[in-house]
């Protein structure tokens, strides 16, 4: 393993600019100068790309802008000590000290880990005031050696005293003060680079707690790895601080729990008041809480993910994508037949290219406007297949997965294969990715690797396959499950409806929820008014949906006393939540009561979607709720279907409560003094 600074890479009291691009500039041609990059213009975009996401000063003057590129051969760190310091956007002022952190797109996890090492070094002040008191360039590259690489030094050396504390750097996951008079926080931290503030900010929160006498343990989602905090551990939490500027992975790990959600320099900023702020949500029965689905067997470190969970995981990530995708275009359909009528979808190409504001089609503006949202939304909806597939490879694969992806979904609708096929072309996509991604190649070769071998060649791999070999049989699976659809009606239609509400409502938003609303969605793009069976599968789903949020508001209102004080009040957002098809409204619910709440809200849903085939309602909406009633045929009857199985739910949920008492926790007994 190469040194990670050189002599070359130190610039020592030094007027690089008035502008902290001025001086990421410097350290990056001093990157490039030194060979340890390709092209100085490529790392000054990814640098400066990152400072814009969020400043990179923090205090103690210093600041640390970071980034990975294409354009970095290896991992390389460029200081900068100035004779005039910078303003890197720290509440105490400019930067002397200047860590420019340059990483490869395709760096390995023990670089990675150094680099992350360094990082929170940098919190340490002894440390830094080594930095600044060191009088030669090697002074610096010695320092910077025995902090992620220590070696012995002699006693009572300021220098090497400094590097040796700064190297006592704390894990993954973190505990806080032994003390638990004031509570139990968990935290999770994350930059989009996952290299320095992501470590940082843990540090910091955990000395604020510490300092104060709270129990607080760290998540770092950074790139040396994750080590999932213990469920027993987040379970025992009174709130949950979010210090990131990037999604959460396993966020539903934390469903229900009080959260402080902020950025990451924050958590290095202020990390006393997010405590503060954390140990009030704790006490306050309105504060936010996170969302999410029901976990009841906790969290899986993904190293030790069966191939089961891993494809879970995977698929669920697809579908999280796709989502808006047809949420968006499903909702903008609905607003084009609204305004235009059903017969848009024939006229709808022919307005909105020969027609415009200026000179309307016959039908006037409401055509026009009609066809114009009715085209934006199936153009929307377009985007389902590819979406699906391109996320599902990103989730096997990473960035280098996403292209692949969603081109083999694009040859899967192309070829009539359509969800089927998206979900078979997304798993090959990142499979071929991965195992491409895991070849050992030259050094020279390493920058070009995420951004054009691995998606052309598993591109050609995945779509190829999709083309010659896979897509026609899908796409005859795909047209016969569309047949049999189309021919269910009377009581088998009605099973079906029975079945999807009891999936909607098994997990809230979960894995068998997301199976239930993805077949809905699926077959929208087939629907026409020849072919209703799709609108009816999507309203029976949505309606189904509704009613476990609908059901414990409703639980809340006729037992009060069945329900903690944060129940009632969550019971009042629920109707909100309900009503706009939001079936993770339940979730807090679920998630102090799950063997009593899930069965009675699956038994209302169940009854719901029966419901909503038995009458042949039709959405041709995808999401909404009870906002989108203009795409909604027999809106009344929807209704009707979503009360009765509302009232189901609820007064099953308040039976339970009364008379399933649950078993009480074991517990040993003291002991008896003699």
């Amino acid at each position: 393993m190469s040194e990670l600074i050189t002599p070359e890479l130190v610039a020592l009291d030094t007027h690089l600019g008035s502008e902290p691009k001025d001086v990421i500039r410097r350290l990056a041609e001093l990157v490039v100068e030194s060979g340890r990059a390709t092209e100085i213009e490529a790392l000054y975009a990814d640098a400066l790309a990152r400072e814009a996401k969020t400043a990179t000063g923090i205090p103690g003057g210093l600041a640390i802008p970071h980034c990975r590129s294409s354009a970095v051969l290896e991992p390389t760190l460029a200081l900068a000590r100035l004779s005039t310091p910078v303003d890197f956007g720290s509440k105490d002022g400019p930067a002397d000290l200047v860590f420019l952190i340059a990483a490869p797109e395709g760096a390995d996890q023990e670089h990675l880990k150094i680099l992350a090492k360094l990082a929170r070094s940098l919190m340490k002040k002894d440390f830094t005031a080594a930095l600044r008191d060191a009088s030669t360039a090697q002074q610096i590259v010695d320092l910077v050696g025995n902090v992620v690489a220590p070696v012995p030094v002699a006693a009572g050396a300021h220098a090497a005293g400094a590097a040796e504390n700064a190297n006592a750097g704390t894990g993954p996951a973190q505990s806080g003060a032994e003390s638990t008079s004031r509570g139990r926080i968990v935290a999770v931290t994350a930059c989009p680079t996952g290299i320095a503030h992501t470590y940082m900010a843990a540090d910091s929160l955990v000395a604020a707690a510490k300092a104060v006498g709270v129990d607080l343990q760290v998540e770092t989602q950074g790139s040396a790895g994750v080590t999932p905090l213990d469920p027993a551990v987040i379970a025992a939490a009174d709130a949950v601080i979010f210090a990131v500027d990037v999604d959460v992975r396993g966020r539903e790990r934390f469903a229900g729990k009080p959260v402080i959600n902020v950025p990451v320099k924050r958590g290095i900023d202020e990390p006393g008041r997010l405590i503060e702020e954390a140990l009030a949500a704790a006490l306050n029965p309105n504060a936010r809480r996170v969302s999410g689905t029901v976990d009841l067997g906790g969290a899986s470190n993904e190293k030790s993910e069966h191939l089961g969970q891993k494809l879970k995981r995977a698929l669920l990530t697809g579908v999280s994508y796709m989502i808006p995708f047809v949420a968006g275009g499903g909702l903008l359909i609905a607003l084009g037949f609204l305004l235009g009528g059903y017969e848009i979808t024939e006229v709808a190409d022919d307005v909105v290219i020969n027609n415009s504001l200026f000179n309307l089609p016959d039908g006037g503006m409401l055509t026009y406007l009609g066809a114009v949202f009715f085209k934006i939304g199936a153009l929307s909806m377009g985007f389902l297949v590819p979406a699906l597939a391109g996320y599902i490879a990103f989730a096997i694969a990473d960035r280098p997965g996403i292209a692949p992806g969603f081109v083999a979904g694009a040859v899967a609708g192309f070829m009539g294969a359509g969800f089927l096929g998206g979900i078979v072309g997304g798993l090959l996509a990142g499979v071929v990715a991965m195992s491409i991604a895991r070849i050992s190649v030259p050094r020279w070769l390493r920058s070009l690797m995420p951004v054009v071998i691995i998606p052309l060649i598993a591109s050609i791999v995945a779509s190829g396959l999709m083309f010659l070999v896979l897509g026609g049989p899908i796409a005859l699976l795909t047209v016969g499950l569309g047949n049999w659809l189309n021919g269910m009606t009377g009581a088998s239609a009605v099973i079906l409806g029975v079945i999807l509400g009891l999936m909607m409502a098994f997990d809230l938003g979960g894995p068998v929820n997301k199976v239930a609303y993805s077949f809905a969605v699926a077959g929208l793009g087939a629907a026409s008014l020849a072919n209703q069976a799709p609108w009816q599968i999507m309203a029976a789903v949505m309606a189904a949906g509704m009613v476990p949020p609908l059901a414990m508001a409703l639980a809340t209102v006729i037992d009060k006393k069945l329900f903690s004080l944060s129940e009632r009040e969550n019971g009042k957002a629920a109707w909100l939540l309900g009503a706009s098809f939001i079936s993770e409204g339940a979730i807090p619910f679920a998630a102090a009561d799950v063997f009593r709440v899930i069965p009675a809200a699956m038994l209302g849903a169940a009854v719901t979607g029966g419901l909503s085939m038995a009458w042949n309602i039709t959405s041709k909406a995808p999401h909404g709720g009870m906002f989108v009633f203009f795409a909604i045929d027999n809106f009344l009857l929807f209704v009707l279907a979503i009360a009765i199985g509302t009232v189901v739910s609820a007064f099953a949920v308040v039976g339970l409560k009364r008379y399933a008492v649950r078993k009480p926790a074991v517990v040993d007994a003291a002991p008896v003094n003699a």
